[in-house]
């Protein structure tokens, strides 16, 4: 029974060994034979597609410099100049996870600050429209938080800082959109709890004196008038040169809200329309600041949340 089964175990098997050795022989003559090359040629070839434009070639060709000389010097520079080839060939997602087994790998390496800016670069280029998710942008301020905390005198932290500043503007501007279709149907409140984010949390970006002016226009449909008086006079105080201001001062002034006794909200054009504002506004500059020259110095700080 048992050479029985031994033959036929051998008469199954053989067919088998047959398909696999005939597939075998045509693998090898499909795949292109493995060929060492020595580091400094697959670098300066994987180099030369960089500068040539020849992205997608050149990644491949840096990680190849790693597959076949692991040890070598070269293999960690190739591994950098890997994810910057995914970068420069707006292959973001790519280019953040070189960039991430980069630093994983090498710590401590002086070429991490480089690296962390160059994923901060990988999310910002990312950024879509403010009407669009934001993730990519919060993604971007983190790593650029990162590389600011982690290296504060490095030469890319400058940078990282203005980035972050726009990123900051370009959050600002989603909240500002929000608030902008809840006003378009009447959703006050919820407007309203918008651009308060914007003038508390964003309040270094363009966005404020807008957001100042909407809560105004909030507030008066609310009936809130004291709201905006106070917010009017916020808004006219940091930004008087704001056509922003100028808008608010219109509707404060159709509605009768403002207190004619009241010199905190001011209106420094009388006299004028809106129009004959705006165009006179660089030459009263010149007679302010030589007026306040020839007041005394005020030593007290004045807060940005004066008239809050």
């Amino acid at each position: 029974m048992k050479q029985i089964k031994f033959k036929s175990i051998l008469k199954l098997a053989a067919p088998i060994a047959i398909v696999a050795l005939l597939g075998a022989c045509s693998s090898n003559k499909d795949e292109t034979p493995y060929v060492e090359q020595p580091v400094e040629q697959l670098y300066n070839d994987a180099h030369n597609d960089l500068l040539g434009g020849k992205y997608k070639e050149a990644a491949k060709k840096f990680d190849e410099v790693e597959r076949q000389h692991p040890y070598s010097i070269w293999a960690t520079k190739a591994q950098l100049m890997a994810a910057y080839a995914h970068y420069e060939h707006e292959k973001y997602d790519d280019a953040v996870i070189a960039l991430d087994r980069f630093i994983q790998l090498h710590p401590s390496n002086k070429d991490v600050p480089y690296a962390t800016y160059l994923k901060g670069l990988s999310y910002y280029e990312q950024i879509s429209d403010v009407g669009r998710d934001q993730m990519m942008t919060d993604q971007a301020q983190k790593t650029f938080r990162e590389l600011i905390k982690k290296y504060p005198t490095s030469k890319y932290a400058r940078d990282a800082r203005l980035k972050l500043d726009l990123t900051f503007d370009h959050l600002a501007g989603k909240e500002m959109e929000i608030g902008r279709y809840y006003t378009s149907r009447n959703q006050c409140i919820a407007a309203l709890a918008r651009f308060k984010t914007v003038v508390q949390k964003y309040d270094t970006t363009t966005h404020v004196p807008e957001a100042l002016h909407r809560m105004i226009e909030c507030y008066m449909q609310l009936g809130l008038d004291d709201e905006a008086k106070r917010t009017a006079a916020v808004l006219g105080h940091n930004f008087p040169g704001s056509e922003w201001y100028v808008d608010t001062y219109q509707i404060v002034e159709r509605k009768r809200l403002r207190d004619k006794e009241d010199p905190a909200w001011y209106w420094p054009f009388e006299g004028k329309d809106a129009l004959e504002a705006l165009e006179e506004q660089d030459g009263k500059k010149a007679e302010d600041l030589r007026a306040r020259q020839e007041q005394p110095e005020n030593t007290e700080e004045e807060s940005w949340w004066k008239f809050w």
